[in-house]
């Protein structure tokens, strides 16, 4: 008998809510985090810096790669001719310069991620700050991020990104 009566008041508090939110507008916004960061005055200057580390890694890989196929080059040319001791100690020192590399690019992509990671903690949460803001002010209900789920489809008009980007800017 209580539980019927629990329920009913269940449905009939379930039905209460849904008749009173059906009255309330409710106005869903969409931003691209992404994008806000990167377009931002403050996002382009962190990937300046960005892409001063990435091109300093990448000169150090890519020499390490021409030294890499000079001496797998030098392996393949002299290897008939090469006594066999000879040839172990020469793919012995190429295996572990192509170990070295490999470690260089994981090390080189950690570092770029850590980097990325940095900035998005950095920026965040005024970016925040700067769609709560703009949320309000427009009577926005919900503001979802389409960097972050999948949303196969949004209407644009209710894009709030670049708003938030000109927002963010002028705060800066």
């Amino acid at each position: 008998m209580k539980k019927n009566i629990f329920v009913i008041a269940a449905v009939v508090m379930l039905l209460f809510v849904w008749s009173v939110s059906s009255y309330a507008e409710v106005k869903i916004g969409f931003i691209n985090m992404r994008e806000i960061i990167q377009t931002s005055d403050a996002g382009k200057k962190a990937g300046e810096e960005m892409k001063k580390i990435a091109d300093r890694r990448q000169a150090e890989i890519t020499s390490m790669e021409r030294e890499l196929k000079n001496l797998k080059d030098e392996l393949d040319r002299k290897s008939s001719v090469m006594t066999a001791a000879a040839r172990r100690e020469k793919e012995s020192n190429y295996q572990k310069k192509l170990r070295d590399y490999q470690l260089m690019v994981n090390d080189a992509n950690e570092e770029l991620q850590k980097k990325d990671q940095e900035i998005v903690q950095r920026l965040m949460p005024e970016i925040l700050k700067i769609v709560r803001t703009v949320a309000e002010k427009e009577k926005y209900t919900l503001v979802l991020d389409v960097a972050a789920m999948v949303i196969p489809y949004f209407d644009k008009t209710h894009d709030l990104s670049k708003k938030v980007v000109e927002e963010f800017n002028k705060a800066k």
